[in-house]
């Protein structure tokens, strides 16, 4: 585990999957992230990697041959090499050394950077394609998951989602239809949505255009998900249909990649999302959690 610290925050980051495991704010002693218990979802903050979301039926068709691969892709599960660790940074690497050819037919190599600013967590994404002649087709995401509520005495309907557009455009909201994409018309005004189970009984709520999201308490706490650059954001908590409930915590996913769709005729580059990459090509992106 790698501990990250500055005048405001404590994060701890695992070397297994590059992932967030927890942010302490020292004035608030505020606890920010998802415990990762199992008995709800055994994660805190996974990087999905080389897809967002679910394939239709589990599969997909690239370089001429079909290939299975679970949702959100294996990144999640690898152990990256840490390098250039200081006292506010540090910098994961994962490279692919054909570990992963029989469910992904191209060469990469992931580095994620993480930085302290403040009350702020930067996260920065660089990937590299290694092949020599093929354009590589990848999808990248977040998957950072905050406590709701996050001090005792409160309740999940005391928090909401604000969510601010792209200046200047239109705002399509996506449903899921057993974890495949189906549109659905949005206004284009975005009213602040309070926590409740009804948002999430249909799995994820997803968004194009969306520069920022924060969930936020009435009583001011809570952690803003800057993503400017980003074409899609999902949010999610787990929802239990026995109990009519959702798990304590919330899911702010931004994302450069999408669920397959109801429609989906499987084929990789022309995937909804899909990013391309020529050969020998770098994809940089960040993102920022700030904590309050």
């Amino acid at each position: 585990m790698i501990r990250l610290e500055n005048e405001t925050l404590v994060v701890e980051i695992a070397d297994l999957g590059a992932e967030v495991r927890s942010v302490l704010h020292k004035e608030t002693q505020l606890s920010y992230m998802w415990s990762g218990d199992a008995a709800y979802w055994g994660r805190v903050s996974p990087v999905l990697f080389p897809i967002v979301g679910r394939l239709k039926d589990g599969q997909y068709t690239a370089e001429g041959k079909t290939y299975e691969l679970t949702q959100h892709g294996f990144l999640r599960d690898a152990v990256f090499q840490v390098s250039d660790a200081q006292f506010a940074s540090v910098t994961f690497t994962k490279d692919s050394n054909g570990e992963y050819l029989d469910v992904y037919p191209y060469e990469f190599r992931v580095e994620i950077r993480y930085r302290l600013e403040a009350d702020q967590l930067h996260v920065d994404w660089k990937v590299n394609s290694l092949e020599k002649e093929k354009v590589m087709y990848f999808s990248i995401g977040a998957h950072p998951a905050f406590r709701v509520p996050l001090t005792s005495g409160e309740y999940a309907a005391d928090y909401k989602l604000h969510l601010k557009s792209v200046q200047d455009k239109q705002v399509t909201a996506y449903e899921l239809a057993d974890g495949l994409i189906r549109e659905k018309e949005q206004p284009a005004v975005l009213p602040a949505m309070p926590i409740q189970a009804a948002l999430f009984e249909n799995d994820a709520i997803v968004y194009d255009h969306i520069e920022e999201v924060r969930l936020q308490s009435d009583n001011g706490n809570g952690v803003a998900v800057s993503m400017p650059d980003f074409p899609y954001v999902g949010i999610w908590s787990k929802y239990d249909a026995a109990s009519g409930t959702i798990a304590p915590f919330v899911c702010i996913e931004p994302w450069f990649g999408i669920a397959d769709t109801t429609d989906s005729a499987g084929v990789l580059s022309q995937k909804a999302g899909i990013q391309k990459l020529a050969p020998a090509a770098e994809f940089n992106s960040s993102y920022r959690m700030t904590f309050f």
